[in-house]
C-alpha cells in the first residue's frame, strides 16, 4: 500500500511538469507559429519570434496574445507583454477586436479596450467611430504612446480597424489599404475580404476635414438609419445548381454593449427561373436621386453598374438564373448580412455585408470578386457572367414601419418591367 501511495504523488507532479514543459517547448517552436501565420509579417525581438508588425511608428498590428495550449501557435501572451514592456513601457494600449476570446486586462496593466465583432465580418459604423476616437485620444495624450491592435489572426478585422484609423488620420482609403497590405503581409494582400474593404470605403465617405489635415480630428457624419424593403434576390449565370438557400440578418443593437449580434430576419431559397413562369406582382426598379449642394438641384446618382436585366428576356432565359421574390417585402435597416448556402444546413457558398444607407440606387449588384469567402463550392456554381443582384424598394418608404431620414436622398421609379 505504501509503495502505491508514493507512486501516485510523483506521477501527478510529473504529468503537470511534462505538460508545462511541452507547452513551453511548442510555444518556442518557430515552425508551428510560422505555419499558422502564413503570409503575415513577423518580428524577431529579444529572441522572441512574434506575429506582429508596425504599420506606422505608433500603430502595431498583431495576432492574439494567447495563453495555455493556444500559445503553441499564436503569440504567447507573456512574450508579447515582455516585448511591449521593454519597447514601450507605460506607453501602449491594446485594442482587442475578438468576440470569441478575451484575456485578463491586468496582464497589460489594465490598458486594454475591447471592440468585438465577428471573425471575417464587419463592425457597425458606430463602433468604428468610437474606436477611432479612442485611438486618436490615446495617441494625442503623449507622443510616445502607441496603439496595439489585434483580432485572432491579426489580419482581416485588424486591417479593417487599422485602415479606419489611418483614414481618420488623413490618409485616403486606397493609401491606407495599400500601406497596411505592404507592412502587414509578405504577399501584399492585407484586407482581402471585400465587405471589410467596402466598410473602409464607407468610413472614408463619412469623414470630412474642415481644416488642414493633421490639425485636429475630422468631423464624422454618420448616416441616419435608412430603411429599405428587400424585394428580390437574384443570381445571374449560375451553373451546376438548381437552387440556392439564403439567410438575411441584421446587426442588432443590444443596450449596454458594443457588440451587435446578427439577428435573422428572413430565410428562403432561390430557384431557377423558367420561361413562362407566372409572377403575381410586377417588380419595379427604383433609382435614387440626391440634391446637388452647389446648384440646389437634384442630380441623378451614378448608375454605371446598373443593368436592367429584367427588361431583357433573352438575358434571363439564355443562361440559368436563380431568384426569389418576397411575397411580403423584408424591411432591413443599417448593417445587413446575406449568406448563401448550397444546403440550408451547412455548405456555405459565399456571403456579403453592406449598410443600407450606402445603397445609392435600389439595385445592389455584386460580381464574384465582390463576395466574401468564395471557396471551391462557391466558384463551382458561378458562370463567367455571374452576378448577385439585390433589389430594394425606395429608401424609407412611406409605408415603412421605421421612419427615418437617409440624408437628402429620394427615390423615383425607373421602369416597370413586364411580368416574367
Amino acid at each position: 500500500m505504501g509503495l502505491k501511495i508514493s507512486k501516485q504523488g510523483p506521477a501527478k507532479v510529473d504529468s503537470i511538469s511534462i505538460h508545462n514543459h511541452l507547452i513551453n517547448y511548442l510555444s518556442n517552436s518557430l515552425y508551428i507559429r510560422n505555419l499558422v501565420s502564413k503570409q503575415r509579417r513577423r518580428m524577431l525581438v529579444d529572441g522572441y519570434d512574434l506575429d506582429m508588425s508596425y504599420i506606422t511608428d505608433r500603430v502595431l498590428a498583431m495576432s492574439f496574445p494567447a495563453e495555455r495550449m493556444r500559445a503553441m501557435y499564436r503569440n504567447p501572451l507573456w512574450q508579447v507583454k515582455s516585448v511591449l514592456d521593454m519597447r514601450h513601457q507605460d506607453h501602449y494600449k491594446i485594442y482587442n477586436l475578438c468576440i470569441e476570446e478575451r484575456y485578463d486586462p491586468s496582464h497589460f496593466h489594465g490598458r486594454v479596450e475591447a471592440y468585438p465583432f465577428d471573425d471575417n465580418h464587419v463592425p457597425p459604423l458606430q463602433m468604428i467611430k468610437i474606436f477611432c476616437e479612442s485611438v486618436y485620444s490615446w495617441l494625442s495624450c503623449d507622443p510616445k504612446n502607441i496603439a496595439v491592435i489585434h483580432c485572432m489572426a491579426g489580419k482581416g478585422r485588424t486591417g479593417l480597424m487599422v485602415c479606419a484609423h489611418l483614414v481618420y488620420s488623413g490618409m485616403s482609403v486606397e493609401e491606407a489599404l495599400q500601406l497596411y497590405a505592404h507592412r502587414r503581409t509578405t504577399n501584399n494582400e492585407g484586407v482581402s475580404i471585400p465587405s471589410q474593404r467596402r466598410y473602409v470605403g464607407y468610413w472614408g465617405n463619412v469623414l470630412s476635414f474642415p481644416g488642414e489635415v493633421g490639425h485636429g480630428p475630422p468631423v464624422v457624419n454618420l448616416p441616419q438609419p435608412c430603411s429599405r424593403e428587400l424585394l428580390r434576390i437574384r443570381l445571374y449565370d449560375t451553373i451546376n445548381i438548381d437552387s440556392v438557400f439564403f439567410v438575411v440578418s441584421e446587426l442588432q443593437e443590444v443596450p449596454g454593449q458594443l457588440y451587435r449580434p446578427p439577428v435573422e430576419v428572413s430565410r428562403s431559397c432561390c430557384r431557377r427561373i423558367k420561361k413562362g413562369y407566372d409572377r403575381t406582382d410586377s417588380l419595379r426598379y427604383y433609382l435614387s436621386f440626391r440634391k446637388n449642394d452647389e446648384e440646389g438641384k437634384e442630380s441623378e446618382v451614378e448608375k454605371s453598374n446598373v443593368v436592367q436585366m429584367d427588361t431583357e428576356s433573352s438575358i434571363i432565359y439564355h443562361k440559368t438564373c436563380l431568384d426569389y421574390c418576397f411575397d411580403k417585402p423584408v424591411q432591413v435597416t443599417g448593417d445587413v448580412r446575406v449568406i448563401f448556402y448550397q444546403k440550408m444546413i451547412g455548405g456555405r457558398l459565399f456571403y456579403t455585408c453592406f449598410n443600407t444607407a450606402f445603397i445609392t440606387n435600389s439595385l445592389l449588384q455584386l460580381g464574384i470578386r465582390d463576395l466574401d469567402k468564395v471557396g471551391k463550392k462557391g466558384k463551382s456554381i458561378c458562370g463567367p457572367a455571374f452576378c448577385l443582384e439585390l433589389l430594394f424598394g425606395p429608401a424609407n418608404a412611406k409605408h415603412s414601419s421605421t421612419p427615418s431620414d437617409c440624408d437628402s436622398n429620394t427615390d423615383e421609379w425607373l421602369s416597370s418591367p413586364k411580368d416574367i
